[in-house]
């Protein structure tokens, strides 16, 4: 019965490895990019680079191991988390009130440490953060917030008027 059990099990782990979920690559760069819209100083792209952009932007560097199942499934789903709560490649789509919040959950995720996730850090050790780099995204992320706000005041106070009523 055991041999069995095994049997089935082994088979269905050699047919899994033919359903694939798509792959979040992109052949360039999105024209809603952040890079595109705002500054961002080279010492922060290497930042996002190595510690956000595999699961918050439009184009994902697979590791080995994204080729077994069920891994790429637990990846993926990672992946499309991640692009749900903030994308860097559809950054300039947001409105400004909304790329104001998702700014604020940056400067609030490294404030408090829970970014890049540990799962991710564990198998990406050059994705762990310094303190230093993590200051440097805050401040990058606090002067971007200001130049959203100061440049769509109006959308800021419109929004404020309809809140109090």
């Amino acid at each position: 019965m055991f041999k069995k059990i095994l049997t089935g099990l082994l088979i269905i782990l050699v047919l899994i490895q033919f359903i694939r979920p798509a792959k979040n690559v992109s052949a360039a760069m999105s024209a809603n990019d952040i890079e595109k819209h705002y500054p961002v100083p080279e010492n922060v792209k290497t930042i996002l680079s190595k510690a956000c952009r595999d699961c918050h932007s439009n184009n994902t560097v697979y590791p080995w191991y994204n080729n077994i199942q069920p891994v790429a499934w637990w990846l993926n789903g990672h992946i499309k988390d991640g692009k749900r709560h903030f994308n860097l490649s559809e950054f300039a789509a947001y409105p400004p009130k909304r790329a104001d919040h998702k700014l604020e959950e940056v400067i609030e995720s490294q404030t408090d440490h829970w970014m890049p996730l540990e799962s991710y850090t564990n198998m990406h050790k050059e994705a762990r953060l310094t303190q230093a780099e993590s200051q440097e995204v805050i401040d990058w992320a606090n002067g971007l917030r200001k130049e959203i706000q100061t440049k769509h005041a109006a959308d800021f106070l419109i929004k404020e008027k309809e809140e109090e009523h």
